[in-house]
């Protein structure tokens, strides 16, 4: 018999299983404060997640090159190994989520990560700290997909947009912090070690917190299933062995994901959207201190702008895609348009108005999140709840690509065409890229213009 890691992370991480019914009276009473359970955990764990993705390597990434002599392509590979890992990851993880219990699962990938930035900040030398960060990389995609699995378990097709889009400021939340946390353990510390210190401890504490208050589905508490609980369909017309039933491996892989048209679709337009979204997240503080003269405290700003401007266009943009009928694809090409027009305006203010700079930051913000979220939840429209992390998986390994190759590309960018043209010259050829990239991306989404929910 050959070993199946996949099969022993599946039994090691298995889901809680179906327990007798609770009386109609205690689901009543139960099912909405396991609802705001649900929405509390997954909310702050994914933030705590995001204090150890990218936010801190990020901002400290100028005083990294100046301590240990690493150049802008070093960084970039860094960025790119985490990024290419966590993509896989998310897609691997992702299948395994789909059969696993969230509560285990997701503080086991939170912890590893960890003490992955721990070591991080702990060691020198850049093979280690490539291999480290590949893997706090991959055990990041431990992240969404759980949360995925346990927002389409708790909430409902018909409030999907809503909740998905609430929960999913989380994100937004906590890489805004990771920036300004980064800077101020520097500054209070002294060291570039403790950007990566700091959101280690503070971490290790959420996957503690996440093992003791997040639960799996409706059925493990004794609750019935979403669908029953919000009545969206006629009676009878739950098939309810189904609803129990764990779909099998190539029914996640093969059925739901690679035979998928749209979610082929969807992938490929997050390759583009990623781009507009982490560009200027990962590279704008050392921009803005290149170019445009901002400070390291400016830099980590500039990445809490970003993350901030999206928080209340992710809820009300999700909230409209509800009420356009679950018109996913229509809102997010519309939104492209302005972020197109963002990255034109910083490519143009030239050093001095730096306001005018974080205001854009704060526009693209505001615009680019709200396609994120809306591009996995089109997925999760029609690859059901029971797929949501291998699909989002899937899309987001095509984000993470091309997170990847502005990471590793742009820096490289920077570093061969400074020499040839002068460093104003090669971020402004870094922009223009960003720019093809982003109206891409808008082109590639309005193809899903008209496309809605499956019943």
């Amino acid at each position: 018999m050959f070993f199946n890691p996949f099969s022993a992370l599946c039994r090691y991480f298995a889901p809680a299983p179906p327990i007798k019914r609770l009386p109609d009276d205690a689901v009543r009473r139960l099912y909405p404060r396991y609802r705001w359970r649900i929405m509390e955990s997954t909310f702050i764990g994914y933030a705590t997640f995001y204090l150890l993705r990218k936010g801190n390597l990020a901002t400290v990434a100028k005083e990294m090159e100046e301590a240990l002599v690493y150049d802008k392509a070093d960084i970039g590979l860094l960025m790119a190994a985490a990024s290419i890992s966590y993509g896989v990851g998310k897609f691997l993880m992702g299948a395994v989520s789909d059969r696993s219990d969230p509560r285990k699962f997701m503080a086991a990938g939170l912890l590893i990560s960890a003490v992955c930035n721990f070591v991080f900040g702990w060691v020198t030398g850049y093979w280690i700290h490539l291999t480290l960060w590949t893997i706090n990389g991959f055990v990041q995609g431990m992240g969404w997909p759980p949360c995925g699995r346990s927002m389409g378990h708790w909430f409902s097709t018909s409030e999907r947009g809503l909740t998905f889009s609430i929960w999913n400021t989380s994100h937004n939340l906590g890489g805004g912090i990771a920036g300004v946390l980064a800077a101020w353990a520097f500054a209070t510390y002294g060291g570039w070690e403790y950007a990566f210190f700091v959101p280690g401890i503070i971490s290790a504490v959420g996957a503690v917190y996440l093992f003791f208050r997040l639960r799996d589905t409706p059925q493990s508490v004794g609750l019935p299933p979403i669908e029953e609980y919000r009545q969206d369909f006629p009676e009878g017309a739950i098939d309810r062995e189904s609803l129990e039933r764990n779909l099998t491996a190539k029914e996640l892989f093969v059925d739901k994901v690679l035979l998928n048209q749209y979610v082929w679709l969807l992938a490929i337009a997050n390759f583009f959207a990623y781009i507009a979204r982490y560009a200027l997240h990962d590279w704008g503080p050392t921009y803005l201190k290149e170019v445009k003269g901002a400070s390291l405290q400016e830099g980590g700003l500039a990445i809490l702008v970003m993350n901030f401007g999206g928080i209340p266009s992710t809820i009300m943009l999700g909230w409209i895609s509800d009420l356009a009928g679950g018109r996913r694809g229509m809102v997010s090409a519309l939104c492209m348009i302005p972020v197109v027009a963002a990255y034109a305006v910083i490519l143009v203010t030239p050093e001095g108005y730096l306001w005018v700079d974080m205001t854009m930051l704060a526009m693209i913000g505001f615009f680019i999140y709200p396609v994120i979220n809306l591009i996995v939840i089109a997925a999760l429209d029609v690859a059901s709840k029971k797929a949501i992390g291998t699909a989002a998986g899937f899309i987001g390994l095509f984000g993470y690509l091309g997170t990847a190759a502005e990471n590793y590309g742009f820096g490289w960018m920077v570093d061969h065409y400074t020499t040839l043209y002068g460093e104003i010259a090669a971020w402004n050829m870094v922009l223009y890229t960003i720019l093809a990239c982003s109206a891409l991306a808008g082109i590639l989404l309005a193809f899903t213009w008209h496309a809605r929910p499956k019943a």
